[in-house]
């Protein structure tokens, strides 16, 4: 993994220098839990970098920024600053942007293997699978939550039950976002902020891959 030293670069860099200084400080206090959660968010920041390289599948620097920023303020901000009892709307606000985030990635996904000919579907069956991806990773998420909760003691899904059904409210009413302006792309390919973005992803996709090929 190969990071240009760029201004674009500066939201990692701040939210790096962070996590180290609090994985630092923590070690020198003894408070192991917050060492361990600093080391996994600085990990897993880096994780969208990793599975680019691997998988050949590149992102705007600005929506890797998106998902490293959302892994940052779920875990480190959410449970060592607390913001979920701080702010009660964070919590949603994180589950919608990210259904949404993650909804674009399956449109995109699925236009590039559309366009390659390697698939071939009804735009409504896209839009559906578009709104299933987007749903199933963020269920994936409350497993995730609720796994730190039960081994680590974290207060990530709040009041349990009623807090998770909620969080599967908001992530489909997220996916449903993306889905909608991901078949309007598929359908008519009129130009919103949803649209550009899409189309940014498929130029960068497709330059890659050219190159590469």
């Amino acid at each position: 993994m190969r990071l240009k030293l760029e201004k674009s670069f500066v939201p990692f860099y701040i939210i790096w220098l962070t996590l180290t200084g609090a994985f630092l400080f923590s070690l020198f206090r003894g408070d192991w839990l917050i060492a361990f959660i600093s080391f996994s968010t600085f990990f897993l920041t880096i994780t969208p970098f990793l599975l680019q390289n691997r998988y050949r599948f590149y992102m705007p620097l600005g929506f890797t920024a998106s998902i490293a920023f959302f892994i940052y303020a779920a875990i480190f901000l959410g449970e060592v600053h607390n913001f979920y009892e701080k702010f009660w709307w964070w919590d949603s606000i994180l589950h919608a942007g990210s259904a949404i985030g993650f909804g674009l990635i399956g449109v995109v996904i699925l236009l590039l293997l559309y366009k390659g000919e390697k698939i071939k579907a009804h735009p409504k069956v896209l839009t559906l699978f578009v709104f299933s991806f987007a749903l199933a990773i963020g269920a994936m998420w409350e497993i995730f939550e609720f796994s730190m909760d039960e081994i680590f003691g974290f207060h990530m899904q709040k009041n349990g039950l009623h807090d998770t059904m909620w969080d599967f409210i908001i992530n489909a009413l997220g996916a449903g976002i993306a889905s909608f302006f991901g078949y309007i792309h598929i359908t008519k390919g009129s130009k919103n902020v949803f649209s550009r973005l899409i189309d940014e992803f498929l130029k960068i996709n497709t330059a890659k891959h050219i190159r590469k090929s």
